[in-house]
């Protein structure tokens, strides 16, 4: 099929060829998105959107940056990809940036959150290994999400995930999150590491508590296991600083940090970042990713993290005002049950489910969607202002009374 023939395709042809040929595990909304400018998407047909989900998090700086376009221009007729048998020119200027702005010390890169999360755990597995061969229990959190490979399922905290997988990696334990009794009591002389989200995205935007995360870095300490924090959704400028574990003062620390979706603008790419205690378990042979870190990836993340610098301080400004919004919508319809999140990260608890409402605000021109079943997600691209947000939550005003 030409380029000429597939931009005639009708919308119809574009679904039925996904039903004829793709694997059906995706349950898409009816919408053929085709092009992006800023925070707007346009369909097929013309009609725009406030995109106010950003590729679930990834489109930091919404559609058509220049900056970004001009890198992936100039980076793309140069050198995109060359393995990682060889060196290219901007891994290096990167992990010293995430240095700098994580305070841990060394970074792998990888092609997703995911195998992020799979490579933090094979570092978990073998820092227990060098220790004894019985210390390889992980402590994880009830509804926590850290991706959809067999190893992230297995420290996933909810069952609904894990179900069809079943056994997956034993020595997994789950406790509830901000329950300090219960970390206390799930750690012990076997625990390899503790894995954690900073605020759990998947899990309704909830944040699990400073003190619970600083409980967690003393046992961690106690008992020579590795505190890792999954910072893929709120990581990375999300919340208004680079990762949420800055969010706390003083920092707490891990030893392993994982973050991927907004890191290349929609290039893919993932980080893990550790300390040299963590790094010095994974020694040269043991992991490794063709994709990984690439020139085009690297390049694009290196220019993102020079424009998140300058607009950190609007994340939380604009991020307080939307929060303040909506605050304002629950006082006026009484199914709001709670408003929640930091920066551009936000959740709006509802008493009732929210499939319907998501549904309605696309037809109204607003993008969003609803996870844990009654929780509203905004991850607004950080470029967003107060217009764009006073435009949406008018739209919502009139989805939340009809």
């Amino acid at each position: 099929m030409s380029a000429a023939s597939r931009q005639e395709s009708s919308p119809q042809d574009v679904v039925e060829l996904e039903k004829q040929y793709l694997l059906q595990n995706y349950g898409r909304y009816p919408l053929i998105l085709h092009r992006g400018d800023g925070p707007y998407m346009w369909d097929t047909a013309g009609k725009r959107y406030l995109d106010f989900i950003a590729g679930i998090g990834v489109n930091a700086l919404g559609q058509n940056h220049p900056r970004i376009v001009r890198v992936i221009q100039e980076q793309a007729a140069r050198l995109i990809h060359t393995s990682n048998l060889f060196y290219n020119e901007y891994q290096g200027p990167l992990a010293k940036r995430i240095a700098e702005v994580s305070g841990l010390q060394r970074t792998f890169f990888t092609n997703s959150g995911t195998e992020s999360v799979e490579g933090a755990l094979k570092m978990i597995k073998a820092h227990g290994q060098d220790i004894a061969p019985e210390k390889f229990e992980i402590v994880a959190l009830d509804n926590s999400f850290h991706g959809r490979s067999l190893g992230s399922l297995s420290i996933t905290g909810q069952p609904k995930y894990r179900k069809d997988f079943e056994p997956l990696v034993p020595g997994v334990k789950f406790i509830p999150a901000g329950d300090i009794a219960a970390l206390e009591a799930a750690i012990n002389q076997n625990t390899a590491g503790i894995v954690m989200e900073w605020i759990q995205g998947e899990g309704g935007i909830a944040p699990v508590g400073f003190k619970f995360c600083a409980r967690a870095r003393e046992l961690a300490d106690e008992h020579n296991a590795l505190l890792c924090f999954d910072e893929i959704q709120c990581g990375v400028g999300r919340t208004g600083k680079y990762f949420g574990y800055q969010l706390a003062d003083p920092h707490v620390m891990p030893d392993i940090m994982v973050a991927a979706k907004p890191i290349a603008c929609g290039i893919p790419l993932g980080i893990i970042v550790a300390n040299e205690r963590a790094a010095k378990a994974i020694r040269p042979g043991m992991h490794g990713s063709t994709f990984g870190g690439n020139a085009l990836a690297a390049h694009v993340a290196l220019e993102f993290l020079d424009i998140l610098e300058d607009l950190l301080p609007s994340i939380i400004r604009v991020g307080e005002y939307f929060r303040a919004e909506l605050r304002r919508l629950a006082t006026k319809f009484d199914f709001i049950t709670e408003v929640r999140g930091y920066g551009l990260m936000i959740g709006v608890e509802l008493n009732r489910p929210g499939k319907d409402i998501v549904t309605r605000a696309m037809q109204e021109g607003l993008l969003l969607n609803c996870t844990h079943d009654t929780v509203l997600r905004f991850l607004p691209p950080y470029i967003v202002t107060e217009k764009e947000i006073d435009e949406a939550i008018a739209i919502l005003d009139r989805v939340f009374a009809s």
